[in-house]
C-alpha cells in the first residue's frame, strides 16, 4: 500500500528524511514539528505526475466557479477531473478497494448522465422534481457517494501531512474513521479495519 502512495512523491533527500525520524523516534527531547514548506523531505511531485494532474484539474474547476460567481459546476469538467483521483484509490491497496470500485462506478455513472445534464445543479433538480434524492443509484446518490470519496481523499492527505510520522497506515485510518465508517455497517467497519491492520509501511 505504502509504496504505490510514495511513487507519487519525489523524495527530496530520501537519507537525511530518514535521519531526522530515526533521531525523533529515539530521543527523549520533546519533538519540534519542522514545517512542511521547509524541510518535510518531499519536493513538489512537479509535472506530469498523477497528482500535479489532479491539482491542475481542480484548479481549473475552481476558476470556473470563481468565473461564474460560485453559481454552478458544469458536470463533465466535474466528471473529468474526479477521474483523474480513482489512481490514488488503487495506491492504498485492498483495504480501499471497495472505495475505488465504487468510486469508480458513480463517477462513470455521472459521466454518462452529463450527455443529458449540463451542470450539478441539473441533476440536482431534476431528481428534486422527480422526488428521487433519496433513491438508490440516482444521480444524487451517485453525487453523494463522488464527495465522499473526495473527502476521503482529502482528509487522508491532512492526516498525512500533519502528523509527525509519515505514517500512511494512520493517515488512512484516520481519515476512514472520520468520513466513511460513521455510513458503515459493522461488517464493512471491521473489515477494513482487519485489512489496515495488516498494511505495511516502508
Amino acid at each position: 500500500m505504502a509504496l504505490q502512495f510514495y511513487s507519487l512523491f519525489k523524495r527530496r533527500d530520501k537519507r537525511q528524511h530518514c535521519r531526522e525520524k530515526e533521531t525523533k523516534k529515539a530521543g527523549s527531547t520533546r519533538i519540534t514539528r519542522i514545517p512542511m514548506d521547509e524541510d518535510d523531505g518531499f519536493e513538489d511531485a512537479g509535472t506530469g505526475t498523477p497528482l500535479s494532474a489532479i491539482a491542475e484539474a481542480f484548479e481549473e474547476l475552481s476558476s470556473c466557479l470563481k468565473s461564474n460567481g460560485y453559481d454552478d459546476l458544469r458536470l463533465k469538467p466535474f466528471c473529468d477531473a474526479c477521474s483523474l483521483v480513482s489512481v490514488l484509490f488503487g495506491c492504498l491497496g485492498i483495504a480501499f478497494k471497495f472505495a475505488e470500485l465504487e468510486y469508480v462506478s458513480k463517477v462513470r455513472d455521472l459521466a454518462e448522465a452529463s450527455e443529458v445534464f449540463g451542470s450539478l445543479n441539473s441533476i440536482l433538480d431534476y431528481d428534486v422534481r422527480s422526488d428521487t434524492v433519496r433513491t438508490p443509484g440516482s444521480l444524487s446518490r451517485n453525487l453523494r457517494r463522488v464527495r465522499q470519496g473526495l473527502d476521503l481523499i482529502r482528509a487522508l492527505f491532512q492526516n498525512f501531512l500533519s502528523t509527525y510520522d509519515d505514517s500512511l497506515k494512520e493517515a488512512a485510518s484516520m481519515a476512514y474513521a472520520k468520513v466513511c465508517a460513521p455510513y458503515h455497517t459493522w461488517a464493512v467497519r471491521t473489515a477494513v479495519s482487519a485489512d489496515l491492520s495488516r498494511a505495511t509501511e516502508p
